[in-house]
Parts: structure tokens; sequence; C-alpha cells
């Protein structure tokens, strides 16, 4: 997959060396050149010299084939302005936001826009909801029986009840962090979208689990 970044300082150069070192490929955007020395020698990816959200720049960055965009400058409009031109005018699926201030947090959740913060955990975290799929887990009982984990939710469960959810992957649902916040669901509440789901699982059905989550219900 290709990502493209808007923001080279320590999370952006950070998520680039993340993401070749697994595989995919990155380019990176700053309108300060002498930023890209963070990537070092060992960076194969593209150096973009330029604002994240102009429409030339991006494409230059390869937007039109990206499967992702990172927007993590040091601004936080900026940022949300870039992540929504990617998602609206590139249609790029995975994307995600750092902000500085958490009482914007919300504001721009309900555009759609997952935001995170803070440096290597903002990297870890870009990396699960850029590259969905798979899961994260939080807690394990000390048996190795029983887990709480973090599962990425296809869009197609987005309106089904949690209610169906567990019936169909033989989970409990424990906790969803919806709008930067938790929540603690009951059988009527209805997925939505930017929906991050907590499951409580049997360990030796994980891999199961996943793949009833990331097909949705009608498979």
């Amino acid at each position: 997959m290709h990502i493209v970044i808007m923001g080279c300082g320590r999370v952006g150069s950070t998520l680039a060396l993340s993401m070749e070192e697994l595989g995919h490929s990155a380019a990176v955007i700053d309108q300060d050149p002498q930023a890209f020395r963070r990537l070092g020698g060992i960076f194969r990816g593209r150096r973009v010299t330029g604002t994240g959200f102009d429409r030339d720049t991006l494409i230059a960055a390869g937007i039109e084939g990206a499967g992702a965009f990172a927007a993590v400058s040091s601004g936080d409009n900026s940022n949300i302005i870039a992540a929504r031109v990617a998602r609206e005018t590139f249609g790029v699926e995975n994307v995600c936001a750092r902000i500085y201030d958490p009482r914007r947090a919300e504001i721009y959740e309900r555009l759609g826009i997952p935001t995170v913060a803070t440096v290597r955990w903002t990297a870890d975290q870009m990396l699960r909801r850029l590259i969905p799929g798979g899961g994260e887990e939080h807690w394990r009982d000390p048996s190795g029986t029983v887990a709480v984990v973090e599962v990425h939710v296809s869009p197609a469960w987005v309106g089904h009840r949690v209610a169906r959810l567990e019936s169909v992957s033989g989970t409990r649902v424990a906790l969803i962090t919806r709008l930067g916040k938790g929540i603690l669901p009951e059988n009527d509440t209805v997925l939505q979208e930017g929906d991050l789901v907590h499951v409580a699982l049997n360990t030796a059905e994980q891999s199961q689990v996943e793949q009833i989550f990331a097909k949705g219900p009608e498979h």
C-alpha cells in the first residue's frame, strides 16, 4: 500500500520509516525541505516540498494511488483541512489527523476524521487505523484463554446492532470508543462510522473473529 504523510516531524518521519519496514511505500510532504533530514539515508520514498492540502502537491506525492493519508504537521487546522481534502477530493479511505488541542477532537471526529496525539503512541495508533485488519490486544487473563482486543470492524457493519455483531462472531463487545470517548454498549446500540470496537474473546478463536469483523454481516 502507498501512504502519503503530511509533516516530517518526529511523528511523520517515524511513521514513514515504520511503513517502509512493513513493506509499504510512503511519500512525505513538508514545507521545509530541511525537515526531510529526519528520514535519514535509508528512506526510499518520495520527499515532496509543499503544502499538504495543495492539490498539485498531493498529486506529486502519489495521493491518487494512495491507500492511506496521515496529517501530522504542527498545525491543527492544516491537518484537518488536508485530511478532508484527501478523503473528499481524492477518495482516500484510511485517513488520520494529529491534533494538539483535545477540545477540537470531537468536532473533527464528527467530520469522520479519526484523530490521535503524542509521538510514539501516535505513530503506533496511526498504523492501526491506516492499515485496518488484525487485532490489538489490550488485556489477557493469566491462563491466556480470554483476551480483550480492539478489532477492526468493516464499514459493512455500520448501522447494525451490537447484539448482531456478538451473535455472529461469538464475542462480547466490552467497549466502544466513539468520538474519543468510551461507551458501554447495550444490545440495541447501533454501530457508527469511526467506532473502535473492543471485544472480549476466546484467544483460540481470535483469527476467526477478525475475519468475521472484516467481512461484514452478509458473509
